[in-house]
């Protein structure tokens, strides 16, 4: 970066708990390094939702966010099972950061069961969609819903970032890491679109593995991953497995990456049992922070605050309570005074490896749309809420749809086929799928059919959601139930 450039402006959001201390050990480090940064403080969190902003984040912190593009943040609490949104969620959809970018390497003096064998890979996971669209109701009393939405726009960005990210740092390999095989449309969409884009990188191997073998291998083999990507609860959960290789949460850094905007974060919590005493370890802001002076081109910044940090780490000595050898413990400022006197000296131990900036695509403004050439209705899903007998619901909801286009095919209970029966035992609550068939497949609008067969169940049974039953370019687009497979 051109020392003589203006100063890039950066919203400070300190969060919550042991946020502040380790902000400002944070941007203690970055200004003996020579990082030339204006700070825009800024509110999220716990504070905000104490001063009724439901989100978690006042407008005023969105609308510097907005300006500045680039923000670094602490620790949010989040409420857990009640209450408000996720602070950090709403951030991270507001402004479309699509990449959550999870670095995994091992770092110099961090003691853990795997220290030594060089594990250095990144976990790029999508980061707005999925399960965490939040798009959830309660179908009966005693029945909640998630709908899992995944684009093909959404695994096509996601993918191209973690390509891009493997070609900026000289990696070779990019994963696909899915669930293909149990939820063959939305997983199976990833694993599908991510085969297609990574093959216009030739230079890189791309490969892909179910999700559950890929927790297996990190634990069993992490070399061999390079770049991970996955969509977003897989992505959630592995990234912090993955964490845990090299040292845990306290440790990790992260990024969240836009179009527009780019947030980098410890992910660790806000650890309110020690907030204020000067105990907190900022290692993982620190990190975070490197990766932010890269991202806005400071690489030569960036280099000497990692390198400091892990000559720091390599020796051992004033290192936080939670790093340090037992009873040798120091508080942050003695921490932060230790890294900071060992600005300009390298690393011998950390292999050295070359950043660029990161290639992003421009995505255009409008809605996607894949066009499909031909498209059909062929039925319709009615889920109910009964406390009938199947026999008895699907003898009532048979005698329904006489005179209509439809006709009943399949009454399930969570996915399992309940009526006609199949034989087995499957565990009944009181929320059916209904299942029901066009007679004649319907090229056009089957909207008003299915309105008068919802309006007949309607006068007798309580229907809480339904979904339509469409078949692309000849290609069923929707789920069979299991015992349905089975009857092929």
């Amino acid at each position: 970066m051109d020392q003589h450039a203006s100063p890039t402006k950066v919203t400070a959001i300190a969060g919550d708990g042991i946020g502040p201390e380790v902000m400002r050990a944070t941007q203690a480090v970055l200004a003996a390094a020579g990082a030339r940064i204006e700070w825009e403080d800024a509110v999220a969190g716990a504070e905000a939702f104490r001063k009724g902003v439901g989100s978690g984040a006042p407008q005023e912190t969105l609308d510097s966010i907005a300006a500045n593009r680039v923000a670094l943040k602490g620790p949010l609490e989040t409420p857990v099972g009640f209450g408000e949104k996720s602070a950090n969620v709403t951030l991270r959809k507001v402004f479309e950061m699509y990449a959550n970018i999870r670095p995994v390497r091992e770092i110099p003096g961090i003691r853990t069961p795997f220290a030594g064998r060089g594990i250095d890979f990144v976990v790029v996971r999508e980061n707005v969609e999925d399960l965490y669209a939040g798009i959830e109701h309660m179908q009966t009393p005693g029945v909640a819903q998630c709908l899992k939405v995944i684009t093909e726009a959404g695994c096509e960005r996601i993918v191209a970032m973690a390509a891009a990210l493997a070609e900026a740092e000289g990696r070779r390999k990019v994963t696909v890491a899915t669930k293909a095989n149990i939820m063959k449309l939305t997983e199976g969409m990833m694993k599908r679109v991510g085969e297609r884009v990574l093959k216009e990188h030739p230079s890189l191997v791309h490969e892909h593995m179910i999700v559950d073998n890929a927790a297996h291998q990190m634990v069993v083999r992490p070399e061999q991953f390079d770049v991970c990507v996955m969509t977003n609860m897989n992505g959630d959960i592995l990234s912090d497995l993955a964490a845990g290789l090299v040292g845990g949460l306290g440790v990790a850094p992260s990024s969240n990456i836009g179009d527009e905007v780019a947030m980098f974060e410890a992910v660790h919590g806000s650890a309110p049992q020690i907030a204020g005493q000067g105990l907190a370890n900022p290692t993982a802001l620190l990190l975070s922070s490197v990766m932010m002076l890269r991202h806005i081109g400071d690489f030569a910044t960036a280099r000497r605050v990692e390198h400091a940090l892990y000559v720091t780490l390599e020796e051992g000595r004033d290192l936080t309570g939670d790093i340090a050898a037992p009873g040798q413990g120091v508080g942050t400022d003695a921490y932060v005074a230790r890294v900071i006197a060992n600005l300009g000296r390298e690393s011998a131990r950390v292999p050295a490896r070359d950043y660029r900036p990161i290639a992003m695509r421009t995505w255009p403004a409008e809605p996607f749309a894949r066009p499909a050439a031909t498209r059909e209705v062929v039925g319709v899903d009615v889920f109910i809420e009964s406390r009938e007998d199947p026999s008895a619901l699907g003898a009532a909801l048979g005698a329904l749809a006489e005179g209509t286009p439809f006709a009943l095919q399949t009454i399930a209970s969570r996915g399992a086929q309940v009526w006609p029966p199949q034989g087995g035992t499957t565990f009944l609550v009181d929320q059916f799928r209904a299942r029901f068939r066009l007679k004649a497949p319907e090229a056009g609008d089957a909207s008003a059919a299915a309105l008068e067969l919802l309006s007949r169940i309607g006068r007798g049974h309580r229907w809480m959601h339904v979904e339509m039953l469409q078949r692309f370019d000849g290609v069923d687009a929707f789920s069979k139930a299991q015992d349905e497979i089975r009857a092929g």
